[in-house]
């Protein structure tokens, strides 16, 4: 018996429309409280038809490890999600719940499209530009293995949320962490991306953001992801929300601009009204589906 995915019910719009106004006064709090409240929703939520192998090693490192979700069905010719979560630099995890965020990868992989949920080492163990490395040999582990998952190795796509929207824009725009051949990907995915590095007052996780990458702003500058856009970086779709972490709606919109200035025309980009930083990643497989349909199409046919 197919399972639909489930709506979000008007008990957690209503929850979200209260603290999405507030949401800057207890960032922390709120992102812990839409964790809790998705993952009782997933638990509904359908995983028919995929196939799940746990903790494929990558490299040495105990998160050096990542998830692959694949159709149940098989197929050859697949095209790739690598999707890479936050946690503002020094902590989060690939399964910070037992949903979240198998959610993501369940989701490619019920529409046929294979996803990895990886983990990364974190700072202050690992400072820049390491977990955007781990980032690369993930992608590097895909097209080594592609032949053996049903994938098509030029259909490949990145795919980056909050702190890993800056771990993922490095990789794929910054050319000194690419091999020789290039990024080695078809597009990147950016949701809710901290795709500056700063360590303004605004920012509540300014602290962790320097454990990363260190408190020189002109080192911030040159390591931040939209530093790096030219003509010819690789297409890219942009998504955020209505309420954000500080300053994170902004930098998702000034990578738009710099991506439309350098290409001369708009990459394809969400904006969702009603959902918060939490919400933007956690509600992927449930039935409300504009954004993951977006992404579906960019995957499709990325511009």
């Amino acid at each position: 018996m197919t399972v639909s995915a489930p709506p979000i019910p008007d008990e957690l719009w209503a929850r979200m429309a209260e603290i999405g106004p507030r949401w800057k006064e207890n960032t922390s709090g709120n992102v812990k409280l839409m964790v809790e409240e998705f993952t009782r929703l997933h638990k509904k939520a359908p995983k028919d038809g995929v196939q799940v192998k746990k903790d494929v090693a990558y490299g040495a490192h105990a998160r050096q490890k990542f998830d692959l979700f694949t159709p149940a069905a098989g197929g050859r010719g697949r095209p790739a999600v690598v999707f890479v979560h936050g946690g503002a630099f020094v902590e989060g995890d690939r399964n910070r719940t037992d949903e979240i965020y198998s959610n993501v990868t369940n989701y490619f992989a019920r529409h046929g499209i294979v996803g990895a949920n990886i983990g990364y080492r974190l700072a202050p163990e690992a400072r820049y530009p390491e977990a955007s490395r781990d980032v690369g040999s993930v992608v590097h582990w895909m097209h080594e293995n592609a032949e053996q998952i049903g994938v098509d190795r030029s259909r490949i796509f990145l795919m980056g949320h909050s702190a890993g929207g800056a771990h993922s824009g490095s990789y794929a725009y910054d050319k000194r962490l690419h091999p020789a051949g290039g990024p080695g990907l078809a597009g990147l995915i950016i949701v809710s991306g901290r795709v500056r590095a700063d360590n303004l007052p605004e920012n509540p996780n300014a602290k962790k953001v320097e454990e990363y990458y260190g408190a020189d702003p002109k080192h911030l500058d040159e390591c931040s992801p939209v530093s790096h856009v030219t003509a010819a970086s690789i297409p890219t779709f942009v998504a955020w929300g209505e309420y954000e972490n500080p300053l994170l709606d902004v930098y998702c919109a000034e990578l738009t601009w710099r991506l439309a200035a350098a290409k001369r025309k708009s990459p394809p980009v969400v904006f969702m009204k009603g959902h918060n930083h939490t919400s933007m990643i956690a509600h992927l497989n449930t039935a409300e589906d504009r954004m993951g349909e977006a992404i579906r199409a960019f995957i499709e046919r990325p511009v």
